[in-house]
């Protein structure tokens, strides 16, 4: 069981590069007990690729949920900006 949930997603554009990428995170039960980190990420509007990471224990996929964020931080990824109503 997930004592709280995890979940993460940022963006990164630049239109002199044609950069738009997304990448997001969240770490959900699987079937059978497990920990499971999933991971998204591609250009904004495609379907992207996913990777799955599986523990034993939640440390261990929060540990790696959090070195992940830190180094998408650095590489520019932000939060999208709220869209005005």
């Amino acid at each position: 069981m997930i004592s709280q949930p995890y979940q993460f997603y940022v963006e990164r554009t630049d239109r002199s590069r044609n950069m738009a990428r997304y990448y997001a995170m969240a770490i959900e039960p699987n079937l059978f007990g497990d920990v499971c980190l999933l991971r998204r990420w591609g250009r904004i509007g495609a379907k992207g690729q996913m990777k799955v990471h599986q523990f034993e224990r939640e440390k261990e996929a929060v540990e790696l949920f959090l070195d992940l964020l830190r180094q998408k931080r650095k590489r520019g990824y932000r939060p999208r900006p709220a869209v005005p109503v």
